[in-house]
């Protein structure tokens, strides 16, 4: 129970209507507890007064019996529906209680899980496979949703009805009480053994779980490639190898309850055979009536479903406590990136990078090392280099989706780590190389950055990105939904709305990683064309393959293949030391591949 015990703060939030709904519970088992003492008396009251008329001249020397019995026993039956009645209104209560606030700590947990996944830093999300996450907050949360209402539920009403009975049957005998609890000691030894069994088989079977979602996931995002390379045959056998030992996982927990129902069953029914058995030797010795058998087989018979769902009880429970110690394990994981202050101010857009190196935590790559350079405001960087030089790292790092691992960086003379963390990726248009839209309209995709932007608005960032034409060849324009991921949309297409959602947080920096690739000549003059006039005061770094004679840089960087500066300097100073940056113009003007 100790990984279940981080749920006792929705138990308090939630504490008056869990009050109630043990108050209902109560309620209920009472009604139900009183109705076999009625049955009991009513059989006692007939026999007694059967006897009494056999014993002076039989039923027919009195003609009033059938009237007095029948008005005896409908007075009975009166009490029994009235009691079914109020049993059955506070089991509604009970429910609306219990229940309701099982599905209301569900949602506040899915949303506090939710919020602590979007605190995680990025090297959070690449130790874990989307499927993991998502098997923890859908699948995960429901076994805990079972322990937080079934769960409770009838385990209160097991705990009522056990001490109500039993007390009602130690009224009666003590003996027959005894004797009708002796298969008990059997009955927790077996829950105890099953116990650990399902504990640790319900564990396997979550993080197998995860596995399964993690594999479907990665085969429908790269649905694209599956079928390029005609691979449907070898992802349908690979997914259902997995699914297999998922299956036969599922089915060793099942053969525990297989086992396990049929045993509480055989320990009822010795139960009631003991109880009649013993019951019938006390009512010959003439220590009970027979009406008390009656109840005390009903007593015996009610027990049944509360005893039977001691292993159904249990084992929610332990499949709740595995899948809660799956979910406490992210919701203890700390985030490495936090922020320090709320200080939510303009950016000048002053870059100062001091001595940066930064290694790879997860997987020990150096990506940079000991770089230095510094842009003043409303300079344009241009930074150069081959495949794995570093530049998106130095993206990354500018937005602070990581920290250094040596040196600082300085953003108006501040280092990163001390600036408002909100603040800063708010002031910062951020254009990552791998692009990423939502499922969503074209326009919400535009406006995603910055709130209360209008379709007047949302169509001039798109004409500054050069993407207006395109989108209003879509067939629904701007209210087109472009799919997961923007599958319906085109590469070029994708980057340039990516673009222009980042135009439309008119930010104080500008930072583009190779994000005019997938375009041409005449789009990519329309883009720069916005970058000279409108973003023309403000801070930009752009991260390139390509060299763009119709936008000016006020410094050019050149990452070496040791992941530090090799060249800086202006393109004239550039091109005079005839070095990496002078091959590439001249391979870029001889029309060759860069890269």
């Amino acid at each position: 129970m100790k990984h279940l015990a981080y749920l006792n703060k929705f138990f308090w939030k939630y504490r008056w209507r869990f009050l109630l709904g043990i108050l209902f519970v109560g309620l209920v088992n009472w009604f139900r507890v009183w109705q076999p003492q009625v049955i009991g008396e009513a059989l006692d009251t007939v026999i007694f007064n059967v006897k009494h008329y056999n014993e002076t001249g039989g039923i027919a020397a009195h003609p009033e019996a059938y009237r007095e019995l029948g008005t005896q026993i409908g007075w009975f039956g009166l009490q029994v529906i009235g009691l079914a009645l109020a049993m059955g209104l506070f089991m509604f209560l009970m429910r609306q209680s219990i229940i309701v606030m099982s599905r209301l700590i569900e949602y506040d947990l899915r949303k506090e899980i939710f919020s602590h996944y979007e605190t995680l830093d990025l090297a959070f999300y690449k130790r874990h496979s989307t499927g993991d996450l998502m098997s923890r907050i859908s699948e995960d949360v429901n076994k805990v949703r079972m322990y937080l209402g079934p769960t409770i539920l009838y385990g209160l009403d097991l705990i009522f009805l056990f001490v109500l009975t039993i007390s009602a049957m130690l009224n009666v005998s003590l003996t027959l009480t005894l004797w009708s609890l002796l298969p008990l000691p059997l009955l927790s030894i077996s829950i105890y053994w099953v116990s650990n069994i399902i504990n640790k088989r319900s564990e396997t079977i979550q993080q197998q779980l995860a596995t399964l979602t993690s594999t479907a996931q990665e085969v429908y995002s790269g649905i694209r490639v599956v079928k390029s390379y005609a691979q449907e045959k070898a992802m349908g056998a690979w997914f259902a190898d997995q699914t297999e030992i998922y299956r036969q996982k599922s089915l060793r927990l099942i053969s525990v309850d297989a086992v396990f129902f049929p045993l509480m069953m055989l320990l009822i029914g010795t139960s009631t055979i003991l109880t009649v058995y013993v019951g019938g030797l006390e009512v010959v010795a003439g220590n009970i009536t027979p009406g008390k058998i009656a109840q005390f087989v009903i007593y015996i018979n009610m027990l049944t479903w509360p005893v039977t769902a001691i292993g159904w009880i249990s084992s929610l429970t332990q499949q709740a406590a595995a899948s809660q110690k799956r979910i406490n394990e992210f919701l203890k994981t700390q985030p490495v990136i936090t922020n320090p202050v709320n200080d939510p101010r303009p950016l000048r857009g002053h870059i100062r990078f001091d001595k940066v190196s930064f290694v790879y935590p997860d997987t020990g790559i150096t990506a940079l090392r000991n770089v230095s350079f510094e842009v003043q405001p409303g300079q344009r960087l241009a930074l150069i280099g081959r495949t794995g030089s570093g530049k998106t790292t130095v993206a990354d790092l500018l937005v602070r989706l990581y920290d250094v691992s040596e040196g600082r960086i300085l953003i108006d003379g501040k280092d990163v780590r001390q600036l408002d963390l909100h603040n800063l990726r708010r002031r910062i248009g951020y254009v990552p190389q791998d692009v990423f839209l939502f499922s969503d309209t074209v326009e919400a995709n535009i406006a995603f950055g910055q709130d209360g932007i209008t379709r007047a608005q949302a169509e001039h960032f798109a004409r500054s990105a050069a993407v207006h034409d395109d989108i209003m060849s879509l067939p629904k324009g701007y209210d087109t939904i472009v799919g997961e991921r923007g599958v319906t949309l085109s590469g070029g297409q994708k980057q340039r709305v990516s673009i222009a959602r980042a135009f439309a947080k008119q930010p104080d920096i500008v930072l583009l990683d190779d994000c005019l690739s997938a375009v041409d000549t005449n789009t990519e003059s329309q883009i720069i064309g916005y970058l000279n006039t409108a973003l023309a005061g403000k801070t930009a770094v752009i991260i390139t393959h390509r060299i763009y004679g119709a936008l000016e840089f006020d410094k050019i960087i050149v990452l070496g293949d040791d992941h530090s500066i090799a060249e800086e300097g202006t393109h004239e100073e550039l091109m005079a030391r005839r070095g990496y940056y002078a091959e590439l113009f001249e391979r870029q003007l001889a029309g060759e591949d860069l890269d």
